[in-house]
């Protein structure tokens, strides 16, 4: 009975570290492939629009200095408010000297 138990417990062992084994090696087998084709497999890559928070598909949204949109208004309008904003500080730095 006990040299059965200590087979169980040897076999459940070596099971789990296998089960392990396999995981990084998938693990590590996609980071080797690399972003470009991981993403193939799994379909689209989504971003978000920095505007308005939508997520959309990659080909279907616009970069703009690192930056995702969902069209070239919101584009515009972030642009805009950043613009403003540097301007902002910029005046508050001047304030304070």
């Amino acid at each position: 009975m006990n040299l059965l138990l200590i087979r169980l417990i040897i076999f459940a062992v070596l099971f789990f570290a296998g089960l392990k084994l396999y995981r990084m090696y998938r693990e590590w087998k996609l980071d080797r492939e690399g972003p470009q084709q991981a993403g193939d497999s799994q379909g689209n890559r989504m971003v978000r629009c920095s505007w308005c928070q939508v997520h959309l598909p990659e080909e279907d949204a616009l970069r703009e200095r690192g930056n995702w949109f969902c069209s070239g208004d919101h584009r515009d309008k972030y642009l805009a408010e950043q613009k403003e904003e540097q301007k902002e500080e910029k005046r508050q730095e001047k304030n304070e000297e």
